[in-house]
Formats: structure tokens, C-alpha cells, sequence
């Protein structure tokens, strides 16, 4: 089979590096790629978003699937065009997609099935917004713009001067676009935070293994919001009985809700969820794998990914055999000094040989190019250094062992990814010290994200 994966991150990397596991796949192609990805797929000058330009591209190549990576795509249609002529594809059609590119849509379809999710109220004018906020009265409150935002889209207010200044960013200045139009006005949860890729075909759905993220820039939990500094899987909180109460209380739910809905979703369903202690609820979902969860769930996949994004396409994911690898697997993301906000391109990246790898890891490229055959940084997040253990604690020693071998100038990552999940030592939903939960969360800083 040939293959043609749109997008060009650590995602997409990972994707192509299991992809390239399979038996089945002997030519694997990706648009628009990145210097890491060059090493293992063919990779073309289209954007990922450029929805007419990869139609094209695959009309040129004739590829046996298109693999749709990246939200954006998803949301604009790509499924879509490329399924009108005749490609077999992976990803979400757009009225599936929206449960990620609406935020306001997917809270309401949570209220309308019966979804636990946070409380929350939708605006269109910060005069409403602010007056509701103040009656409120409660912080940290939460306020999200109802569409896509390239991960920046959610703010964690602190206080009234801050949520105030939020809302004005978001619906007054349209700091995001049209996607601050509209906004959400959520209450803020507490506990600890899983993230649950799973497969779907609309009829069965196969939750992958758990993962945990680390969102803030920052050791401690300090700083901006990123796209994502880091991960390890499996989340010790995600235990055996949280998980059959996930499927049985948001899991197969979201997917009736949609079918329900006439919006079908086939590919790859996010579930970004808070453990409170009232329950499991959803924070967000996604309509695609995660970054960098992908990079820490694929290596641990023990089953052909093309089969499974095969059965997917067919609807026949029931009769395919998802197996998982035991032990553990960490990510640690390494950044550009300055990211999330402004930072410098094309530093030269030393300590990678010529496949862009380091001995005793897998490092996965996001913001790389090839350049005169060296590698050189070209975003925020440049490298997701990835390595498998038979314990957490081994496979966090193996990742930093592999980030010290790898420099540019100011250079950035956190030093303690893993860590909380290290002290996971509770079982979120253990009713003996629910009463305790908070003073536990806030003890361990577990309440990370919104």
C-alpha cells in the first residue's frame, strides 16, 4: 500500500513511524512534512489546511489511503473532497469534526445526552458574558473561544479583572479570529487529568492506552499554556474501574450522541478528561490524535495501524484485535527558547545522526527542517524525545538521558515531566478520601489544565 499522511508535526511522525511498522505498507508519502519525516516519507510543499492543493496531491500520487492528521483539515473538509473523489481516507468527516472545531456544539450535544461535563454558558456580547461572570462569583473561572485557536483558546482566569480582560480579548478584539465570537463560560474542575485517545467506526470504540499531558511551559506547573511540553503513558489515575466508567458514562455515549445527531464519527475521538471527585467528566474533545499523546500511545500499540485505520474506513473496527505493550513510555518535548510566545528558526540541532535519532531513544521531529543535510529548528516545538521502559521511572531516566545528548541554542524543556504521575498513589475515585480530594489535588498539583 502507499500512504499519504497531511500534516507535518510529531504527530504526524509518529503516525508515519508505526504506519511504517506494517507489512502492508511498502511507500508512505506526507504533505508537508518536516525534516525528521523526510528521512522516513516522501514529502510535497503542500499545507496541511490547503484542502484543493492535497486533492491535487493525491490525484497526482494515487495513494491507497490519505491519512488526515491535523484538526484544521478535518474541520474545513478534507475528508470530504478527498472521499468525493474516491480516496479511501482515515479521519472524521466535517459534521463529525465539529465536536472539536465547536466548542459550544460539543458542550450543548454533552448537555443534551447527558454527558458529564462541567457547568457552563455560551455569549455572543461581553456586556452578558461579564454580568454573568461577576453573579458567579467564582475563580479560577474558565473561558474558551467556541472555535479552533491552535491550542491557545482557553483561559484560566484567575480573578474578576482577569476574566474581564478575557472576555473583552476574546468577543470585543477577536483576539482569535471569528473563533472568539462566540465563547464559553465554564466552571473550573478539579482533579486529575487523563487523556484517552480512541479508535472508532461509529459503531464500535476501542479506547487506546491512557495518557497524561503537561500543558504549562514551565517546571512546577508554571507558566503559559503550550501545546504540550510532554507525556507518559499509561496515567496511573486511569485505573481499570475509571476506565469501565468512562465507557460506560462518556465513551459510548459521545459516540450514540453523535450517530443520533446524524454525524457519525470514524477515526480518531480525543477524550480530555478531569477525574473529579463527583466522577469522570469531559473537559474537551478532539477530533484526531493528540500532540504529543500520540507520541507516547503509538509506541505502545502491539497491532498493525494500517489494518486498524483499514477497519476503520470499512466498519469493521469490532473485528480487528487491539492489543497493547506492557510497561511504560515517556515523551519529552524540547522547545525553542522563547516558545509559546516568539522564538527564533533555523538554529542548527547537534547531537542527532543522519536518520535524525539519538542512541537509546526515538526522537520524534516537530519543528524541524533539512537543510545542506543538517538539522535545523523551525518551531516552537522542535523534537518529542520518546523512549519505552518496564517502569515509568526507567523510561523517564532513559528520555533525559537521550535530551542530553541533543542541543541548540537556548534550547528549552521541562526537567520534571512524569513526576506527578510518579506520586500517583491514590485512586482518584476511592470514596474512603473523596471528602480529602482537594487538599490531596492541591498537595500534589495535580489540577494542571481546563
Amino acid at each position: 500500500m502507499k500512504i499519504l499522511v497531511v500534516g507535518g508535526g510529531g504527530r504526524e511522525h509518529a503516525i508515519i513511524m508505526k504506519l511504517a511498522e506494517s507489512p502492508k505498507v511498502d511507500k508512505l508519502y506526507c504533505t508537508p512534512g518536516n525534516g525528521g519525516i523526510s528521512k522516513y516519507a516522501e514529502c510535497f510543499d503542500v499545507a496541511a489546511t490547503d484542502v484543493e492543493g492535497v486533492v491535487a496531491l493525491a490525484e497526482k500520487l494515487h495513494p491507497d489511503m490519505v491519512v488526515v492528521a491535523p484538526d484544521d483539515p478535518l474541520v474545513l473538509g478534507m475528508v470530504d473532497a478527498l472521499q468525493a473523489k474516491g480516496f479511501k481516507t482515515f479521519g472524521p468527516k466535517a459534521n463529525a469534526a465539529i465536536i472539536e472545531g465547536s466548542k459550544v456544539f460539543s458542550k450543548e450535544l454533552m448537555k443534551k445526552y447527558n454527558i458529564p461535563t462541567a457547568g457552563y454558558e455560551v455569549f455572543t456580547d461581553s456586556e452578558s458574558a461579564i454580568k454573568y461572570i461577576k453573579e458567579q462569583n467564582s475563580y479560577p473561572t474558565v473561558i474558551k473561544a467556541d472555535g479552533l485557536a491552535l491550542g491557545k483558546g482557553v483561559i484560566l482566569a484567575q480573578n474578576e479583572d482577569e476574566a474581564v480582560a478575557a472576555v473583552h480579548e476574546m468577543i470585543d478584539e477577536l483576539k482569535f479570529g471569528k473563533s472568539s465570537a462566540r465563547i464559553v463560560v465554564e466552571e473550573f474542575l478539579t482533579g486529575p487529568e487523563v487523556s484517552v485517545l480512541s479508535f472508532t467506526d461509529g459503531k464500535t470504540v476501542v479506547p487506546m492506552i491512557s495518557s497524561m499531558d503537561h500543558k504549562r511551559a514551565l517546571d512546577g506547573d508554571e507558566g503559559l499554556n503550550t501545546g504540550g511540553m510532554g507525556t507518559v503513558a499509561p496515567n496511573p489515575y486511569y485505573t481499570d474501574d475509571v476506565a469501565k466508567l468512562c465507557m460506560e458514562t462518556i465513551f459510548k455515549p459521545t459516540i450514540e450522541a453523535m450517530n443520533a445527531e446524524g454525524r457519525t464519527f470514524e477515526g480518531c475521538l480525543y477524550f480530555g478528561l478531569m477525574l473529579t471527585p463527583k466522577g469522570p467528566k469531559v473537559i474537551e474533545y478532539n477530533c484526531r490524535f493528540g500532540d504529543p499523546e500520540t507520541q507516547v500511545v503509538l509506541p505502545m500499540l502491539d497491532a498493525d495501524l494500517c489494518e486498524i485505520f483499514e477497519a476503520i474506513y470499512d466498519h469493521k473496527l469490532a473485528d480487528i484485535d487491539i492489543k497493547w505493550k506492557s510497561g511504560s513510555c515517556t515523551c519529552v518535548v524540547m522547545a525553542s527558547g522563547g516558545y509559546p510566545l516568539s522564538y527564533p528558526k533555523g538554529l542548527e540541532i547537534s547531537g542527532l545522526n543522519e536518520m535524525g535519532q539519538v542512541d537509546g531513544a526515538f526522537v520524534y521531529h516537530a519543528g524541524t527542517k533539512l537543510a545542506d543535510g543538517k538539522f535545523l529548528t523551525n518551531g516552537g516545538r522542535v523534537l518529542g524525545v520518546t523512549c519505552t521502559a518496564l517502569t515509568l521511572a526507567e523510561a523517564l531516566k532513559k528520555s533525559y538521558a537521550a535530551v542530553e545528548k541533543i542541543s541548540w541554542k537556548n534550547v528549552h524543556y521541562r526537567h520534571d515531566i512524569g513526576q506527578r504521575a510518579l506520586k500517583a498513589d491514590v485512586d482518584p475515585l476511592d470514596l474512603d478520601y473523596k471528602d480529602d480530594m482537594e487538599d490531596y489535588i492541591e498537595s500534589n498539583g495535580v489540577y494542571l489544565r481546563q
